[in-house]
């Protein structure tokens, strides 16, 4: 780690593990930004089913990348990260320390390591692919585990914007995505990173996103959900795809009663935090801390690591 690089506090981990609660406890005790990493959260209007953390809760602490799109609109690991990183350079000239949070694991690769010199998105490939899987599931996969069994081993059978990309890169190049992806990448430089990984115990994780996935319906996602069709948001735009807005618009459409809605937004939340951990256990330097973001020990034990970390970069002035 280079003593003059410009540090950024990274906190990870999967969906209902309190990310926002670390990164709120480290924002205070180092005079901290929090920067957005979450590709639901950055839309406008997706706050109960985003758990976005409410303004009122956020301490008048700097929240950034948070609700900077809309309707129609989609924000690529690519725009993120360049994004992301104008934000983080604007933060270290004020000599504060951003702290970026968020599950969004491919943004945050984007962000810190760069993205490989692959071709832009084509809208009307992407349409036809989608349509494709959405009149014969699982065809995408198939595909890829034919002309591309790297990346079919890599992405999961129903992740089909990744399963998407793949297959628009290997259609675009003529080359298997692995080979594409594989293309040096330009990384953040100047930088040092201390990433932080939250892992609460598997049976208390899920047993905390049935709860928490039953207490969106019963406050609000029902109508934020109608409220955003409304705004324009089309039903099967990115958005709206989401764990939990999928659900609310099957229940608002009547292919879903309210408890099967509940029930499917359960089980689909518990397989998106299993995948979750499973990409971050694949990140490089992570420093796992056993417990939920909420728990004080943890946000003890989080505060000892990053002081330890800020030292170690004796060319910048840091908080507490």
């Amino acid at each position: 780690m280079s003593t003059f690089a410009a540090p950024v506090l990274v906190v990870l981990g999967p969906t209902g593990s309190g990310k926002s609660e670390l990164a709120l406890a480290l924002a205070r005790h180092f005079n901290g930004e929090i920067v957005n990493c979450d590709s639901i959260q950055v839309y406008r209007g997706f706050d109960i089913g985003s758990a976005k953390t409410p303004v009122q809760n956020r301490g008048n602490i700097a929240h950034h990348l948070l609700d900077v799109i809309g309707p129609g609109e989609e924000l690529s690991a690519g725009s993120y990260a360049r994004l992301a990183r104008q934000i983080i350079t604007q933060i270290h000239q004020r000599r504060r320390i951003p702290i970026v949070v968020g599950g969004t694991g491919f943004y945050l690769r984007a962000l810190l390591d760069g993205l490989s010199p692959a071709p832009g998105r084509d809208v009307q490939l992407r349409k036809r692919l989608q349509t494709a899987e959405e009149r014969r599931p699982g065809f995408l996969h198939r595909v890829l585990r034919r002309y591309d069994p790297p990346a079919a081993a890599r992405i999961h059978a129903n992740d089909t914007p990744k399963l998407i990309r793949a297959i628009e890169i290997m259609l675009r190049t003529g080359e298997p995505a692995t080979r594409a992806q594989a293309a040096p990448r330009q990384a953040f430089s100047g930088i040092a990173a201390l990433k932080l990984g939250l892992a609460p115990e598997r049976h208390l994780l899920y047993a905390r996103l049935n709860e928490r996935s039953e207490w969106f319906f019963q406050n609000g996602l029902i109508a934020e959900t109608e409220r955003l069709l409304a705004l324009g948001y089309p039903h099967d735009s990115k958005p709206m795809q989401s764990l939990g807005y999928k659900q609310a618009v099957q229940f608002i459409r009547g292919e879903l009663p309210l408890k099967k809605a509940v029930a499917e937004c359960q089980i689909r939340t518990r397989h998106y935090a299993k995948r979750q951990i499973t990409w971050f256990r694949a990140e490089r330097d992570l420093r796992w801390l056993k417990g939920f973001g909420s728990n004080t020990d943890v946000q003890q034990a989080a505060i000892r690591e990053s002081r330890s970390f800020l030292s170690r970069l004796h060319s910048f002035t840091f908080g507490a």
